[in-house]
């Protein structure tokens, strides 16, 4: 049986950051193929009961900025928590992440993680064509063409559904993994995705 696991994810979200790589080493360990799934957590969140950071209480913004330190520490993967280049607009982004998934799944889980990486680490502004053009040539990849497809109206509409899709499965966050039906909200449930992988 072919194992799949569907990754809702925001390319802004830290918390998708954070357990992308893992992500990817859990889905080569299991033998799971990865589907990309980028989406809009500005649509999501006003149907799921979700609030925009700006709009959440100064104690549970300030508690956001110490879990992002415990788990930075714990996974030992270094981020920035209030980067130069934050909040951003992570649609084009996302854009370029479903271009590059036109040419292959690893393809598109690079891109993903180096955009990540870009706005978490390197003080980089995702929302520019200009950096994401930049990151594309930085992995090899044809950055004209991905800048070509992304722009497309075709994509817009890709990422609209996939969004719908996410709020109609019950995603109300990110990253969200789905693997037979089941939902497992946030990087910090991996493990209970590796154990049903494992069974």
């Amino acid at each position: 049986m072919t194992k799949v696991v569907d990754y809702y994810f925001a390319t802004v979200s830290p918390w998708s950051f954070l357990g992308h790589d893992r992500l990817v080493a859990m889905a080569r360990q299991h033998g799971a193929t990865i589907a990309v799934k980028p989406m809009n957590l500005g649509d999501v969140f006003p149907v799921s009961g979700g609030l925009p950071l700006s709009k959440r209480a100064p104690q549970r913004q300030a508690y956001r900025l110490v879990e992002l330190k415990r788990w930075s520490d714990f996974l030992g993967v270094p981020i920035n928590v209030q980067p130069k280049f934050f909040p951003a607009n992570g649609d084009l982004a996302a854009r370029w992440v479903l271009a590059a998934n036109e040419l292959s799944v690893d393809k598109a889980l690079a891109m993903a993680g180096a955009i990540g990486h870009a706005l978490w680490c390197e003080e980089r502004d995702i929302a520019d064509g200009a950096t994401l053009r930049a990151i594309a040539a930085e992995l090899g990849f044809d950055a004209a063409a991905l800048d070509k497809r992304a722009q497309s109206a075709a994509l817009g509409e890709r990422y609209a559904a996939l969004t719908k899709e996410a709020i109609d499965r019950g995603v109300f966050g990110a990253p969200a993994y789905v693997y037979q039906d089941e939902l497992f909200w946030g990087q910090d449930r991996l493990d209970f995705l590796a154990r049903k992988l494992a069974k």
